[in-house]
């Protein structure tokens, strides 16, 4: 048996720290430098890592079953689960290359630990059914019996932790509404400060979506003319989403999905990819791509579009210390593949499952005008009124400078869609302008309230390069990947 069916995502084990300083710290030893007998099997992942002292820390973690993981490590930190055990999951989730699969050889610090927290009750018989024991079987059916009611008793303690983090949240946005947004400007970092302690109680609620709203509110009043308008909508947003959560049981099914999704409470990829009737079989072709630095970690998204079925899905993955996420898929390319979406409304984030075939090259997608993107966007924005942007793919466009800004205007028509002001958007830009001379292109890109981010162009007919050749724009996301 592996460590736990399938590996964790680095998305997964980060949910999992009990602040923010916790995580980072954790990003920062999921790397092989400060470990030594790492291995994964029956159900656990261990490790010893180099500390301050000249012992190192004993690290275990039980990762069987469906239900909460057990942490042992012989660090003083009362946290739980403690920087050493993110760590090692962090270097678990990275590959076999970082921590080995080794059943057979699980220490004897690392068996102690385990057989005397499943003895207890937290973890699968595995031991005695191993051995043919038939008290130690008796046992291990019981407990599996017992594991979807432990496992819903922990989502209703958690559940219950954000509630009381949510109507904290509510309580915090209240004080700032009585006592006007405008002395927010001149905090300054004491202003932030104050942000950033409220987003650290939502980690300790177990609601890392939520803490993430709440540094980016931190962040408002000084990004510049207009902030008190933007510090007001993201309130409002986030405000919404407090009362969403605190009232998920009259939501219907599709939103309340939705809602859970954004405040933190995620879903596995094994699970997901686990029901086979759910699966998509179709030939993605591969939009765009775009990565982003989030602390420690390494966010990789792509977006894919099925030529059979027309749905458009996207890919996200994270990976830390500095390794690139996978799956590393070239822009432009189709793949034979299965993906089965994760639960929400709209449908859009998807796990790929088994690839069918070798990726081929993929052409061109079709487009639509800028009124069926803004249709698209609005339609999408009913299931999710949290999502900044939905992809869409822009045909016959071309790039309009308007002073410092730029446009993406209909070729054929009289409508045009701002581009976003984005790190780096003006390179990006002037990249479409070359492939565009002028002429209409084909864009993909993400529309929003603010405008359109484009990731990727097709040519026009004339060009060199042939028409069906994808280039990203973002010099990051040009490197691509092999398949």
């Amino acid at each position: 048996m592996s460590a736990g069916g399938s590996r964790w995502t680095a998305e997964r084990v980060l949910a999992l720290a009990p602040d923010a300083a916790s995580g980072k710290a954790g990003a920062e030893l999921a790397a092989p430098g400060p470990w030594s007998g790492t291995g994964a099997g029956r159900g656990a992942v261990w490790g010893r890592c180099r500390g301050s002292g000249g012992t190192p820390y004993r690290t275990v973690v039980d990762v069987a079953g469906d239900g909460s993981p057990g942490y042992g490590c012989s660090c003083p930190s009362r946290k739980s689960p403690c920087k050493h055990a993110l760590g090692l999951l962090l270097l678990w989730a990275a590959g076999e290359e970082a921590v080995r699969e080794a059943p057979r050889d699980v220490p004897d610090w690392a068996e102690s630990w385990l057989s005397g927290r499943r003895e207890e009750g937290g973890g699968q018989g595995e031991q005695g059914e191993r051995q043919g024991d038939p008290q130690g079987e008796r046992q291990g059916r019981r407990r599996e019996e017992a594991a979807p009611e432990a496992a819903r008793r922990r989502a209703e303690r958690r559940a219950a932790r954000i509630a009381a983090g949510a109507t904290e949240l509510e309580q915090r946005l209240a004080d700032l509404l009585r006592g006007g947004l405008a002395g927010t400007e001149g905090a300054g970092r004491s202003g932030y400060a104050v942000w950033d302690e409220t987003a650290a109680r939502m980690v300790d609620a177990q609601a890392p979506g939520l803490a993430a709203r709440v540094r980016e509110l931190g962040a408002v009043p000084g990004s510049g003319p207009g902030w008190p308008s933007r510090l007001l909508e993201e309130c409002a947003l986030l405000h919404l989403l407090d009362q969403g959560f605190l009232g998920i049981g009259g939501l219907p099914e599709p939103l309340a999905a939705t809602v859970r999704s954004r405040v933190g409470i995620t879903t596995g990829t094994a699970e997901v990819l686990a029901d086979r009737d759910a699966l998509v079989r179709d030939h993605w072709l591969v939009l765009g791509r775009h990565e982003s630095e989030e602390g420690k970690v390494t966010a990789r998204r792509f977006w894919l579009y099925g030529r059979r079925t027309g749905r458009t899905a996207l890919v996200l993955s994270f990976g830390a210390a500095g390794r690139a996420p996978e799956p590393a898929l070239p822009v432009g390319v189709s793949l034979d593949a299965d993906l089965a979406y994760y639960p929400g409304a709209p449908a859009l984030r998807a796990a790929l499952g088994e690839r069918h075939a070798a990726p081929e090259p993929g052409g061109r997608p079709p487009g639509a005008g800028v009124h069926e993107a803004l249709a698209s966007y609005g339609a999408a924005l009913c299931g999710d009124p949290w999502l900044d942007g939905w992809p869409v793919v822009l045909a016959d466009v071309v790039p309009v400078p308007v002073g410092e800004d730029w446009q993406l205007a209909e070729a054929e028509g009289d409508s045009a869609l701002p581009v976003v002001r984005t790190a780096g958007v003006r390179s990006r830009m002037w990249r479409l302008a070359a492939v565009s001379g002028g002429g209409p292109v084909t864009v993909f890109g993400e529309c929003g309230h603010r405008g359109f981010t484009p990731y990727t162009v097709w040519a026009g007919p004339e060009a060199d390069a042939g028409p069906e050749a994808a280039i990203p724009l973002a010099a990051a996301d040009a490197r691509g990947g092999a398949a």
